[in-house]
């Protein structure tokens, strides 16, 4: 099926995109890399009267370290995300660029957009929340910085006002004794996952310092788990230590049955996940190498 009729813009800087959306008003839609926007018009369920590319715009789709931090430019694909070396210096990031649907999407779709959409069953959500991460953004108002934990504020919305587009995704590179690991549960590449869980894991003297975990595609947005966090914090990462975060992760869990799974199916899958990412970031943060792969069934 064809998408309906629709003006087509191509804007050349961030401001002047953000002033031709406020023109346009609510009939008008961003397109960054279009993976969840474009096939939603060809099936006739999104039907902007406009469409403002922001492919041109120059600098967008950088990837640089600088001052402790690792800057994505919004429209960096995630196929980039996972082929880059400064990325692979924060190995989180790497599982979830690498694990994003199949080759076709993560060569097309953007960490801006993808952070932009909101979807619950997005990846990068909870990975990056595991993280120091800020948006930075450009809109009417001018220039602002959004930390990711106030990005979020329900399925399909975030905190960006009207006109307002991310410019930026900083994300702060965390301390040598610190490691991360992102896994998710598919049916199979192109689908989302049914659910999936982030754990970044800072080490002292043998016992967790620190450490953040998050759950993907169990509630209206992502969820972190403070007990799931407690739970390890200030204790060595014995097997008994990993079990109590993973019940406490489970009933951190807000699910939904549908035709992935029933609630109780997902909760389970939640400890079984986050068991799996809190062994792999502790072994991480003790400067080992591991693979890590999202599970298929």
């Amino acid at each position: 099926m064809y998408p309906s009729p629709f003006h087509y813009y191509r804007a050349q800087s961030l401001p002047e995109a953000s002033s031709l959306l406020a023109q346009l008003g609510e009939e008008a839609r961003v397109l960054a890399g279009g993976q969840s926007l474009l096939p939603l018009m060809k099936l006739r369920l999104a039907a902007p009267a406009h469409l403002v590319d922001l492919n041109f715009v120059p600098g967008l789709a950088n990837i640089q370290r600088q001052n402790g931090s690792v800057r994505f430019g919004a429209l960096v694909r995630h196929a980039e995300i996972e082929e880059s070396e400064i990325a692979q210096q924060v190995p989180i990031l790497h599982d979830c660029a690498a694990g994003i649907a199949d080759q076709q999407v993560r060569n097309r779709g953007t960490l801006g957009g993808s952070l932009a959409e909101a979807d619950p069953s997005g990846d990068w959500g909870p990975v990056l929340l595991t993280l120091e991460t800020t948006v930075h953004s450009v809109g009417p108002a001018g220039e602002r910085a959004i930390p990711l934990g106030e990005f979020f504020v329900d399925a399909f919305t975030s905190s960006l006002k009207p006109a307002e587009l991310v410019r930026e995704i900083e994300v702060r590179v965390p301390s040598r004794a610190s490691g991360g690991a992102y896994l998710a549960f598919k049916r199979a590449a192109p689908v989302y996952a049914t659910a999936s869980a982030a754990a970044q894991i800072t080490l002292e003297g043998g016992a967790c310092r620190e450490a953040r975990i998050v759950l993907g595609c169990v509630g209206l947005t992502a969820i972190r788990c403070a007990e799931a966090e407690r739970a390890l914090q200030g204790r060595p990462l014995t097997p008994q230590a990993i079990a109590a975060a993973a019940e406490a992760a489970r009933a951190a869990a807000e699910p939904q049955s549908d035709s992935r799974g029933s609630s109780g199916y997902k909760r389970d899958l939640v400890a079984a996940l986050v068991g799996r990412a809190i062994a792999a970031a502790a072994q991480r943060a003790r400067g080992e190498r591991v693979e890590v792969s999202h599970i298929y069934a």
